[in-house]
């Protein structure tokens, strides 16, 4: 099998049948300046695309409807090569937030789709190599594996792999195998699985009833923004509670509402649904249940893919209007002595949303020492230099910490952060892992000369990886003349067309950004349609453009301007980018007087 990096190239990479073509920094490594981060992706991606040997290119799906069969699969088993092969980057638990979490944001949606979408025209396959049929289907997958055990698993892709060599599947034709080979109900548990949008939301609450707990259990489907139907069926759910004790109870919930009683468990023990986070649902805890897993969270009682699952699904309520947002700030405190990287991780990404949120509120200072608060306590911990046999973890953690402190201005951090970019320009090189916070912390506070500088730096590189580094990092000025600087820089054809999308992207994320990039794509449309045709560029380009805005005339000059440059390719992209814009502008609607005053009283 032969692997070969090309210079510039759409995809991440591509399966061929005996060369797999990769871009480079998907596939070439420097000891000396590639990141943590960028070698655990590589190996993810390689793993990824060799999996695609068995998975669409020895068994190909029928149809597009199927495509899950090709990348669901490849995406989970990803995962199964590096934890095979790189067991300390504990990458099962890391697929909560990079795969899970992002198939769950997705799929709440109103504008998502089913893993088996209908696909009628060649226009519609580009819209569907998303995170539903990546992630969610990988997700589902792991559910499967859970469910039949991994006996029955490896028997059932046997004789399938086996049956369907250099032939073409449908979907039943993979439930078939592994139910014959684990003899359960695979085709009635998982159809819905696959051809139904969206999962559920079990709400559950519990009494005593003396030494046993009663659990009483309601689905429904889960909506972003928190709308219930009385109209949709339930799922068959495999269910897992996890006791205190470290016992797993297990059941399949077929019905909208049931009970299942806990022998042996105490008033005060702590039960909690989706052992692992296996299971692709959420649950709504009643307040006493969620305070008793609150409890085991600060006392280490269980796993981190457990804390990660109860925090996630506390955040994700309280964006949905379903709980609160202050409460859900208020637990993220309670994680001051999480050392979990994943854990951390998702906080980030949902601290990040709710900042985001507040960026032109007139307390952002307020929200600035929330940040601060949140993550200082992590700096003790990590350090600024790696010491001898750190752990691949602790430097991710690391270079999160430095990031998410940077971007909330904390003075000790930015000085820092100065003293060793300056130290880096006279070729006392900063270590791989803090580059990428470190560039974006000096461009924030920095000016015309640092952003010259960086501009250098990048001209010089000739590591791809540092290149893009780089770029990404650009969008972290503030100043609007270095902003518009940095977007006509994107299209000065300097920056590889396979990622100018990111540079652009990046630019959003400050508030004169986020106004300044939506005008540069809508100036630059027609050469960036030229330039890309169409396809999973240009949708995620709309995305990161759009998305960030929190007011319904925002949501209506976006569908304007599409109806007005309409691409087939991105319709789906656009209806999802403007129910987000909706969903942040009820969001902020709903909670930002109670938000204002939690921020200013205790940040």
């Amino acid at each position: 099998m032969d692997l070969i990096a090309i210079a510039d190239f759409a995809m991440g990479a591509m399966e061929n049948w005996g060369l797999v073509t990769y871009r480079e920094r998907r596939l070439l490594v420097d000891p000396a300046n590639t990141s943590a981060t960028c070698k655990q992706d590589v190996a993810k991606v390689v793993g990824h695309e060799l999996a695609h040997q068995w998975f669409g290119n020895l068994v190909t799906m029928e149809w597009w409807t199927h495509l899950w069969l090709n990348e669901g699969f490849a995406s989970w088993i990803e995962y199964l090569c590096v934890d095979e092969c790189f067991p300390e980057y504990d990458i099962w638990t890391q697929f909560m937030v990079m795969d899970y979490a992002r198939a769950l944001e997705l799929d709440a949606l109103q504008s998502s789709h089913p893993i088996e979408v209908p696909v009628g025209h060649p226009a519609e396959v580009e819209e569907i190599f998303d995170a539903i049929s990546y992630n969610k289907g990988a997700s589902v997958i792991r559910m499967l594996h859970d469910f039949i055990g991994d006996e029955a698993f490896r028997a059932g892709m046997h004789t399938y792999l086996t049956a369907f060599s250099y032939k073409n599947t449908f979907t039943e034709d993979l439930w078939h195998h592994l139910e014959k080979a684990s003899g359960k109900p695979v085709t009635s548990v998982m159809s819905d699985w696959t051809s139904r949008m969206g999962f559920p939301c079990i709400k559950v609450t519990s009494h005593q009833d003396g030494n046993c707990r009663v659990l009483t259990l309601e689905q429904s489907k889960f909506s972003a923004d928190g709308a219930k139907s009385a109209s949709d069926s339930p799922w068959k759910v495999p269910v897992s509670i996890l006791r205190r004790d470290g016992k797993v109870e297990r059941f399949l919930l077929e019905e909208r509402t049931a009970t299942h009683r806990l022998e042996g468990v105490g008033a005060s023990d702590w039960l909690k649904l989706n052992a692992g986070t296996v299971g692709f649902y959420r649950v709504q805890y009643s307040t006493e249940m969620l305070d008793q897993l609150m409890e085991g969270i600060r006392l280490g009682e269980m796993s981190a893919r457990d804390r990660f699952n109860v925090e996630n699904d506390v955040f994700a309520l309280a964006k949905a209007g379903i709980g609160s947002t202050v409460d859900t700030l208020r637990v993220m405190l309670a994680f001051a002595d999480e050392v979990d990287t994943t854990v951390w991780n998702d906080i980030a990404v949902n601290w990040g949303e709710v900042r985001s949120l507040l960026l032109e509120s007139d307390y952002c200072d307020h929200v600035k020492k929330f940040g601060r608060k949140l993550f200082e306590p992590l700096l003790p911990r990590v350090g600024w230099d790696a010491q001898a046999g750190e752990s691949h973890l602790k430097s991710l953690l690391r270079s999160l910490v430095v990031r998410m402190l940077g971007r909330h201005e904390h003075e000790e951090v930015v000085a820092e952060c100065k003293c060793r970019f300056e130290k880096h320009l006279n070729q006392d090189h900063i270590a791989a892992d803090l580059r990428a916070p470190i560039y974006s912390t000096v461009l924030s506070v920095g000016d015309e000369k640092t952003l010259e500088a960086m501009l250098e730096l990048h001209k010089a590189a000739d590591l791809q990886e540092e290149k893009t580094r780089i770029e990404r990092a650009l969008g972290a000025v503030k100043d609007e003349v270095l902003i518009r600087r940095v977007l006509e820089f994107s299209l000065g054809g300097t920056v590889r067309n396979q990622d100018i999308v990111f540079l652009i992207g990046g630019v959003s994320g400050t508030l004169a950004g986020r106004r300044l990039t939506w005008e540069f794509v809508k100036e630059k449309w027609d050469d960036l349609v030229t330039m890309y045709e169409s396809g999973s560029l240009l949708c995620r380009l709309i995305k990161l453009s759009t998305e960030g805005f929190v007011t319904e005339e925002r949501a209506r000059e976006v569908e304007e301007f599409f109806a007005a440059h309409p691409l087939p390719s991105t319709e789906r992209t656009i209806q999802q980018s403007c129910e987000n814009i909706r969903l942040r502008a009820a969001w902020l609607a709903r909670e930002g007087d109670e938000l204002k005053k939690f921020f200013t009283e205790h940040a």
